[in-house]
């Protein structure tokens, strides 16, 4: 998409992809129609944490002291990260 500056801009949204079809979780801010790139995430998944060497209790301790950082890691430009 282009901007008044002529640079592109880019929003990233979560979606699922089944038997050909993409199902958006989030939608888009301000588009009716323009050009998509589609970037297929595998491989992730949930993290064994007794593997890891956490018991339920310092797990749970550990959640709620970093709760208070979910809003911010939960912004969708944060997903970029993820990759790191």
């Amino acid at each position: 998409m282009a901007t008044s500056q002529g640079m592109s801009a880019f929003q990233t949204l979560r979606g699922v992809y089944h038997n050909g079809h993409i199902d958006l979780v989030d939608q888009p801010v301000r588009l009716k129609e323009c050009a998509v790139l589609v970037t297929f995430v595998t491989g992730g998944g949930a993290v064994n944490l007794k593997k890891k060497g956490f018991s339920r209790s310092k797990a749970a301790d550990l959640r709620a002291r970093l709760k208070r950082f979910s809003q911010d890691w939960n912004r969708p430009e944060m997903d970029a990260y993820d990759t790191l």
